[in-house]
């Protein structure tokens, strides 16, 4: 603890304000049970949506966190610098990814037989417009933290995923509710649908084909990763959807999931960073058998985890109370946080100790694939785990 003391007090003070905010999603969340019963399916899209944010712009945060490591962070507003290619790849990803999870959302849904879903083309407009307006938001939001972080001396591979995390469910949530008063329209939705794919695909293959070629490696790494990540995260939302009446009969829950699911995916991405770092600066040498020499980074992520989920649950319940959405009780919902948490945590470190190093010995960037592998993976291991907690607490 004397050693990370800066590290603490960094990491603290982001996973703080990232749970702040998430609450706020997650009061958002709690409060549109009316349109999730109204549009059956589109809580399948929550999770991926919000956690697309997380995956393309923790990501981003990663790889400009490891500029500044290495003295190559110059803010400039052309294209073809390295931080100018690195913000342009993250808003053509999230554009495309903003397409293609609607498709993915739909496929989940018909395999898992979900009553009356959502369709296709409602799905697309919801998350393109969720999409795009959050992307402007949490894409500034990322390049002024960086900024600072280059300016204080701040680490920013300890406050990077929280804060944008954070964004993502502040700005997204809000996003896609807007979008659903595009649902249903008899021309607007269908003519809106088809110019979402065409703007999604060309925002891929304007990635793909870039002549700028730290734009084309980002996204020629990161868009197979982000198509996994995207089907955990659907996947993740249907086990959600599943217990969906666990979650209506207990408000409280709902606003419980937007903080728990990415605090749980800030952990692993604060992990996932910190050993990116390393292994770009030849301090760690990429080999499973060595994550030994981790532990002091393991370690942290745990005090992290202890104290950010007690003070979730509390909080969660404390904000339901204060906006009159019924909770199972101030303890339950502590222990729920708490027990979930830790089984999410210990999944957080394996994934991420696992991604950071694997994806750098088979040459790829681990800045470009840590974050969406750790993210994605948290917000389905999240959620099961909180499913799993609900079960073991006989909260029903």
């Amino acid at each position: 603890m004397r050693d990370e003391r800066r590290s603490l007090l960094q990491g603290f003070g982001a996973l703080g304000l990232s749970s702040v905010g998430d609450l706020a999603a997650g009061l958002t969340l709690g409060s549109i049970t009316g349109t999730l019963d109204q549009l059956p399916g589109l809580l399948v899209l929550v999770p991926a949506a919000i956690g697309m944010r997380g995956n393309i712009f923790g990501a981003l945060g990663s790889r400009l966190g490891t500029l500044i490591h290495t003295g190559d962070f110059r803010w400039s507003r052309r294209a073809t610098t390295p931080v100018g290619q690195n913000v342009a790849a993250a808003l053509l990803l999230s554009i495309s990814m903003s397409a293609a999870l609607a498709f993915l959302a739909k496929a989940i849904l018909i395999a898992a037989a979900v009553p009356n879903a959502i369709s296709v083309a409602d799905l697309l407009v919801v998350s393109m417009i969720g999409g795009v307006l959050s992307s402007v938001v949490v894409l500034a939001i990322t390049v002024t933290v960086a900024t600072m972080s280059a300016r204080r001396g701040w680490d920013l591979d300890n406050v990077a995923a929280p804060i944008v995390t954070a964004a993502g469910d502040m700005v997204t949530l809000p996003a896609l509710f807007v979008g659903t008063y595009a649902v249903g329209l008899q021309l607007v939705t269908p003519v809106a649908a088809t110019a979402c794919v065409v703007v999604g695909v060309v925002a891929g293959w304007a990635a793909v084909r870039s002549s700028l070629p730290v734009l084309r490696r980002i996204a020629r790494e990161s868009l197979p990763i982000l198509l996994i990540a995207g089907i955990i995260d659907v996947i993740a939302g249907v086990t959600i959807e599943k217990r969906l009446e666990s979650f209506v009969a207990f408000p409280a829950l709902l606003v419980l999931v937007p903080p728990f699911l990415e605090d749980s995916g800030s952990l692993g991405g604060i992990l996932a960073a910190r050993l990116s770092t390393r292994l770009h600066l030849g301090t760690l040498e990429p080999k499973l058998s060595n994550l030994r020499l981790v532990w002091d980074d393991v370690i942290l992520t745990y005090l992290f985890a202890i104290s950010v989920f007690v003070l979730l649950g509390i909080s969660a319940n404390l904000v339901s109370a204060a906006f009159g959405l019924t909770s199972p009780g101030v303890l339950s919902v502590m222990q729920l946080s708490l027990l979930a948490g830790l089984f999410a945590t210990t999944c957080a470190v394996v994934v991420a100790a696992v991604a950071a190093v694997m994806t750098y010995r088979l040459g790829l960037d681990p800045d470009n694939h840590g974050i969406p592998l750790v993210t994605s993976s948290l917000d389905l291991l999240g959620a099961v785990s909180l499913v799993i907690a609900i079960v073991l607490l006989g909260i029903s």
